[in-house]
């Protein structure tokens, strides 16, 4: 018979200790094996394992993800960064189309997610972000790439959620660690 081996993932160690403690308090006996994968099921924020198993097995189901994650190319998070200062606003808009998609995803970052904008907001959350001058081409260039979304009478702004590639994680890594 074969099993099929669910990952466990915790966001917070200390808060599944403290769920763990909570639930194990005052027990006269040790759980059985049942009631133990329950107690772990809710100390990770499941109801029970029921709900963790079926939650686990659609993930797989639809998991498009690849097995394997992307591979960074640091080289060129590097060769990219060099278009940010030490406080991660953008010195200068690149050459290489390339470069210049990159370099819109620490703008995309610093968005909030769930709010919407008005252009002249827009154009001064972008002025606080790069050096150059030019807030007009930044909010083209992110509406281009479909990393904001505006309405046809360009009066609202929002940010679409969409994936980084790990480039662009690394990249906005680098420049919240040198800016922090």
């Amino acid at each position: 018979m074969s099993r099929t081996s669910f990952p466990l993932l915790a966001a917070d160690i200390a808060a599944v200790a403290r769920s763990l403690r909570v639930q194990l308090e005052g027990r006269e006996h040790p759980p059985g094996h049942v009631e133990l994968l329950n107690i772990l099921a809710r100390a990770v924020g499941y109801r029970n394992y029921q709900h963790f198993r079926a939650q686990a097995c659609a993930a797989m189901r639809l998991s498009s993800e690849p097995a394997v994650p992307e591979p960074v190319d640091y080289r060129r998070v590097e060769r990219i960064a060099r278009h940010f200062d030490p406080n991660g606003r953008l010195i200068r808009w690149p050459g290489k189309a390339s470069h210049q998609d990159e370099c819109l995803w620490p703008l995309w970052a610093a968005f909030p997610a769930t709010e919407t904008f008005s252009e002249r907001e827009v154009n001064a959350f972008l002025n606080e972000r790069h050096l150059f001058g030019d807030h007009a081409l930044l909010r083209r260039a992110l509406c281009d790439a479909n990393l904001l979304v505006r309405t046809p009478d360009c009066h609202v702004y929002r940010r679409v959620e969409r994936r980084p590639s790990a480039d662009a994680v690394a990249l906005i890594r680098r420049l919240r660690i040198a800016s922090a």
